[in-house]
């Protein structure tokens, strides 16, 4: 049986399967992405793929937190269209 990496979203900070979260990534130059492959460099955060708690997130700042940078409107326009 294979081992199924768990993550922590960091708005609702429960555990899941890495595969029902979506990572956001700050890259050394500062820039925020979504991360599809799970793979760029630089310091993620995990968040559940709902809308809801994509809400959450822009009202806590919870992303903004975790990254340690601004988050503009376009980004979290790019996070909704990959949920």
């Amino acid at each position: 049986m294979k081992n199924i990496p768990m993550r922590t979203c960091v708005v609702t900070h429960t555990k899941a399967d890495k595969r029902d979260l979506l990572r956001i990534v700050r890259t050394p130059e500062k820039e925020v992405l979504v991360d599809k492959t799970g793979k760029l460099n630089g310091k993620g955060a995990y968040i559940l793929k709902d809308l809801a708690v994509l809400e959450k997130a822009k009202k806590s700042k919870a992303l903004e937190r975790a990254l340690g940078v601004e988050i503009s409107t376009e980004v979290y326009r790019e996070i909704e269209k990959n949920i």
